[in-house]
């Protein structure tokens, strides 16, 4: 028995024959050692079920200690499980994952998926995308969240859609709960919990334009 139920995986393979429109990658990093990553065997597992349901989607699993070099590249920093989005012809968007996807958060590697297959344009308002045309310095958005948060989908979302506008911004959802340490620098206590730059930019699923102009608050 799966990760995903068979009612799941004839959706999957459903949405996907009708909505994606191109190959998607989507890189995992993991650790065997359970004391640096216990969730890494689930979410490997569980993106290995959904790559299963369309052969557009192309799943390659790295470990952190064996593949340094491509570690680096994607300057994964030692944490795990990280997964990584990129175009079909290998464009890195900036769109990150720190922890498993689960819960309310596996609708949004769903949404990725379909739109990395689409070339992962972002789905801004063209006001917003002008605006975010300013930042010209690496920018990164960590948008902590729990796996039953009805509300963090929507922020990590709209985050990845921010990061898919200009190439000097990455988004990341944070699963707080598997990175205990992170949350508490930020001093994490409800979701979603936004940090931009290393600093607390607010706390909740903001509208677009409110969360726009944050990040321009907040970039460097």
């Amino acid at each position: 028995m799966g990760l995903l139920s068979p009612s799941d995986v004839e959706y999957l393979k459903d949405l996907f024959s009708k909505e994606m429109q191109d190959e998607v990658k989507i890189l995992v990093f993991k650790s065997d050692d359970k004391s640096k990553c216990e969730y890494c065997d689930i979410t490997v597992d569980v993106l290995k079920e959904a790559a299963e349901t369309d052969d557009r989607i192309q799943l390659e699993v790295y470990d952190i200690e064996d593949d340094e070099i491509i570690a680096e590249k994607y300057n994964v920093k030692g944490r795990v499980p990280t997964i990584i989005f990129l175009t079909s012809d290998g464009v890195d968007k900036g769109v990150r994952y720190y922890g498993i996807p689960s819960g309310h958060e596996f609708s949004t590697v769903i949404q990725n998926i379909i739109s990395f297959s689409k070339g992962a344009q972002p789905e801004l308002s063209e006001a917003s995308k002008e605006k975010l045309k300013a930042i010209d310095k690496p920018t990164e958005i960590l948008v902590f969240v729990t796996p039953t948060c009805p509300y963090c989908p929507r922020a990590v979302q709209l985050a990845h859609e921010i990061a898919k506008a200009n190439e000097n911004i990455t988004s990341a959802m944070v699963e707080a709960n598997e990175f205990p340490e992170w949350s508490m620098q930020h001093q994490v206590s409800a979701v979603p919990h936004i940090v931009i730059n290393d600093e607390t930019a607010f706390v909740g699923a903001y509208p677009e334009d409110m969360f726009v102009d944050y990040v321009l608050q907040h970039a460097r």
